[in-house]
């Protein structure tokens, strides 16, 4: 038979152990300095000898005390090391959380250091569902150019919504294409599934690409995937924050139907490949297990 101290032994160690695993998903997962996660591919309608080296950052979710603007500097000067020749942001840079965040921080206070962002071929931008509905008169016009847009724009970051640009590297040219939310404006009142209406158009976007050069694709949710030809060799996306609770694979939420598919990493269908960032804020709750915050450094072309 057990003795009482040892009873009383064993309930103090799993008490330590939840209030530990506690401690680490509401204060540390999400606080933690950010990975690098490096993914290196050979699309095959990339060209041969030219090598890209692209930084990935998502669903930034600018709170206090979560995503401070201390703590966006921080990323900031870790993606700057990289080194990367173009960086991307793929969406979702206002909070997330309305519950759980002890202060606010405006757009121009979280866009100010994003403009420090640094790469011989541009910053670009696509904006999340979160830009579009914390936006009061973007949703009340059911479109517009959103205060996020207005943000990002100000410190001299290019958003894109079903538009696209041309880039060279290495005297060989790309394309990059930036869709516009799938899930910007919320319709409250309408029938389900009506709810939710996106503002995206992949065929518009398709047809702005005015020579056969490869092209990537930035959307902010993957649930677009399925419908992206071969025509782009590489889509990129965030939204999923890799589930932001992963015990033993099995992620218990998903932030759309495309996020419980494609949830998190690398994926190919066909001739084209797709990354999904694992994001870097929190949304909903400030919480992070099995999932720790990333910065994505994706190296295009042969080993």
């Amino acid at each position: 038979m057990l003795s009482r101290r040892t009873v009383l032994k064993f309930l103090g160690a799993s008490l330590a152990s939840l209030a530990a695993g506690a401690a680490y998903a509401f204060g540390y997962g999400p606080l933690q300095r950010p990975r690098i996660a490096r993914y290196r591919l050979a699309p095959d309608d990339w060209p041969k000898g030219t090598n890209l080296r692209i930084a990935a950052l998502a669903d930034i979710h600018a709170c206090e005390p979560w995503m401070s603007v201390e703590r966006i500097h921080s990323i900031v000067d870790q993606t700057n090391s990289l080194k990367p020749d173009l960086i991307v942001l793929l969406g979702d840079y206002v909070a997330g959380m309305k519950r759980w965040r002890l202060g606010e921080i405006s757009s121009p206070e979280w866009a100010k250091p994003l403009g420090r962002l640094a790469a011989p071929l541009g910053v670009h931008a696509v904006l999340g569902n979160h830009d579009w509905w914390d936006d009061r008169e973007a949703q009340r016009q059911g479109g517009g150019i959103t205060i996020a847009r207005r943000a990002l724009e100000g410190v001299g970051i290019p958003v894109y919504e079903n538009s696209v640009v041309r880039i060279d590297k290495d005297g060989k040219g790309f394309w990059l294409a930036g869709l516009a939310d799938q899930l910007a404006i919320l319709k409250r009142g309408a029938p389900p599934g009506r709810r939710v209406v996106g503002l995206d158009d992949l065929g518009a976007t398709i047809s702005l690409l005015k020579s056969d050069e490869p092209a990537i694709l930035l959307a902010h949710e993957p649930d677009i995937f399925p419908s992206v030809p071969d025509r782009f060799c590489l889509t990129l996306c965030g939204h999923t924050h890799g589930g932001q609770v992963k015990i033993l694979g099995w992620r218990p939420a998903a932030a759309s139907i495309g996020s419980r598919i494609y949830p998190h990493g690398h994926f190919q269908r066909g001739k084209s490949h797709l990354i999904v960032s694992g994001g870097l804020g929190c949304s909903i709750a400030p919480v992070r297990v099995g999932v720790a915050p990333e910065i994505v450094l994706i190296e295009l072309g042969p080993p």
